[in-house]
């Protein structure tokens, strides 16, 4: 692992960004790699996300991947969320400059010290709880920067109006985006994973938690419009729960999606928490 800082304009504070680099790789090939990008990236450290690597690096079939993991600070709250707008509550009311800082300070950054990819479908947006709606979030709104979007259990909650009785499941803000926008990009990819344990909530007490039935409504609402299904893979955890211990188990899962290797997703590489 290798830690640097960047100085951020958009948002006037500075940056820690923990890089996983596959270094043999890096010596033996001169050519681009693909890249994710991790919101919440403190939390790649509880997830052992090295040994997750190192483990994964033994199959001969795995494509090397650049992984960055962008620190939060106190102000977690403000700078995650949706570019478009905030919550109900003000809350996420930076988000749309954090999307500048990733989009005009931190990638021409890592590009410029990283052999990163340069084309979307090797170029991937990822983050935990609040840290994956807004991957989600910048994903969908540059998708010729962003192919790959990874969400572990999303945050896709964020309203813009406090929960309506007669309409619960009303107001969710990343919803509308997905549902309002223009044409899609049928060439995005999304990859969604949900805790059966994540929550107890059951706003509109059909007996699924919301977290996993927001995460689905907004499936719908991507292949509505016009998202393949194959370009769309969800993984939901009978014994996950909203933490680091079962987005670590997931993360293989996740890591092996992201470069096409989708029959390489069985039990042999769920780590187990």
């Amino acid at each position: 692992m290798e830690t640097f800082t960047i100085k951020s304009s958009c948002l006037q504070r500075e940056y820690t960004v923990d890089a996983y680099l596959p270094g043999k790789h890096l010596s033996k090939n001169p050519g681009k790699f693909p890249f994710v990008l991790f919101n919440d990236g403190q939390d790649l450290r509880k997830m052992d996300i090295e040994g997750i690597l190192k483990k994964l690096s033994q199959k001969q079939d795995v494509v090397p991947q650049l992984i960055f993991g962008i620190h939060c600070n106190d102000r977690r709250i403000r700078e995650y969320g949706t570019g478009r707008q905030p919550d109900y509550k003000g809350r996420g009311d930076l988000a749309s400059a954090y999307t500048r800082f990733i989009l005009e300070e931190l990638l021409p950054h890592l590009k410029l010290r990283f052999p990163l990819s340069d084309t979307p479908e090797n170029s991937a947006f990822a983050g935990f709880s609040l840290g994956g709606l807004s991957a989600f979030d910048i994903a969908w709104a540059h998708p010729e920067v962003f192919g790959i979007a990874g969400v572990f259990s999303g945050s896709f909650w964020w309203r813009s109006h406090e929960v309506r009785e007669h309409d619960p499941d009303a107001d969710r803000i990343m919803h509308d985006i997905v549902e309002k926008s223009g044409q899609s990009n049928p060439n995005q990819r999304f990859w969604f994973q949900c805790g059966a344990l994540d929550e107890t909530d059951d706003r509109n007490h059909n007996g699924v938690i919301d977290a996993i039935d927001d995460t689905l409504d907004l499936i719908q609402a991507l292949e509505k419009k016009g998202i393949p299904k194959n370009h769309i893979h969800y993984l939901e955890l009978p014994e996950g729960r909203h933490e680091p211990a079962t987005w670590a188990q997931a993360m293989p899962h996740f890591l092996l999606w992201n470069t096409g290797l989708n029959a390489g997703l069985n039990a042999d590489f769920l780590e187990r928490g």
